[in-house]
């Protein structure tokens, strides 16, 4: 199995693992934006084991304009929540959904987080264990509760303030998708466009046509080219702070350690004092 470094367990890596004595917890992370039916499809068909984790309500506080609309929940509420999906010291937890893990990622950020080492994403979600011809089942699971208890903060996170002086030292990195960035389209936050300073990265070209990740060696020359090196300070922010652990896991992977901005664009496009860029470029760097 891999090694607590790493950020990806494959589907033959997991079969073996539930062959094995470790107890290994799976969650479930099915969301996105605009489909409110994530219980429903885990319901019809998941991993057999697997417990559903709503995203809404158990990886994210109330929204609020000026935290955003996945704000991060307290962490007595994220270690109460994850003993309800049963973990405890020293067990595996494998995140997965149906979307390439641009849900599940967030789980696995939230994890490793709070100081839980043994969290991993399953390359190819859902899909890739279908291809693989391995059995679902359906309906709820209740798992025994678990005893974990949360050590403190290894993940780097930044907040308004530090996301808006970011591009003058470092490189904030946009996960949303091109025309949102552009300010083409705007579906869900109060204003179009990105952070003044912020480089478009979409966190869909992190992954192939299977939804697996791309190879370590294709993402680490893709974040070169957005000029990333390992001297430089990276952080990465979203629509809220969702698909941006998506692209830190990517980071990860590819060898660049990157915080991340939870409160994301979300929170940036709520407060009508702070500036937003259009177009292309990056536009010049947002001043506090």
């Amino acid at each position: 199995m891999p090694n607590s470094a790493e950020v990806l367990m494959d589907v033959p890596g997991l079969h073996s693992l539930l062959d094995a004595d470790r107890h290994v917890v799976l969650l479930d992370v099915r969301w996105s934006l605009g489909d409110p039916n994530g219980r429903q499809h885990y319901l019809e068909g998941h991993l057999p084991g697997a417990v559903f984790v709503d995203l809404d309500t158990e990886l994210a506080a109330p929204p609020a304009p000026a935290r955003g609309r996945h704000p991060l929940p307290r962490a007595s509420q994220f270690q109460a929540s994850a003993r309800r999906w049963g973990i405890s010291a020293g067990d595996v937890v494998v995140a997965y959904d149906n979307s390439g893990n641009l849900a599940a990622a967030r789980a696995w950020w939230m994890l490793r987080s709070a100081g839980f080492p043994d969290a991993y994403l399953l390359d190819g979600g859902l899909a890739a264990w279908q291809r693989a011809a391995l059995p679902l089942e359906s309906g709820p699971v209740d798992p025994v509760p678990g005893d974990v208890s949360f050590t403190g903060t290894s993940m780097p996170a930044v907040d308004l303030a530090a996301a808006a002086g970011w591009p003058g030292t470092g490189i904030l990195l946009d996960a949303r998708a091109g025309e949102r960035y552009r300010g083409e389209v705007e579906p869900v936050d109060p204003r179009a466009g990105h952070i003044p300073g912020a480089v478009s990265a979409p966190t869909a070209e992190n992954l192939d046509e299977a939804g697996r990740f791309l190879p370590a060696a294709e993402l680490r020359r893709r974040f070169q080219d957005l000029g990333i090196r390992e001297d430089v300070p990276v952080a990465v922010y979203c629509g809220s702070g969702v698909t941006a652990a998506h692209e830190v896991a990517a980071l990860e992977i590819a060898g660049f350690r990157a915080a991340l901005y939870p409160g994301s664009f979300s929170e940036w496009s709520n407060n009508p004092d702070l500036p937003v860029a259009t177009g292309a470029a990056p536009g010049r760097p947002a001043r506090t």
